[in-house]
């Protein structure tokens, strides 16, 4: 499976690093993975919806 960086991920979705950071660390994001202290999003991972908004 090929992963995409936080970095890569936040280009992809329009969205900030540490917004996408909170959503790993709450398991929003499907199969995500921690490797020490980086995150490993799969690429065809989608962005998750805004539970802000109504």
């Amino acid at each position: 499976m090929d992963y995409i960086s936080i970095k890569e991920a936040s280009e992809k979705w329009g969205i900030s690093e540490r917004r996408i950071q909170k959503l790993c660390s709450e398991n929003r994001i499907e199969g995500v993975v921690r490797f020490s202290r980086v995150w490993a999003i799969p690429k065809n991972a989608e962005k998750p919806k805004d539970a802000r908004r109504k």
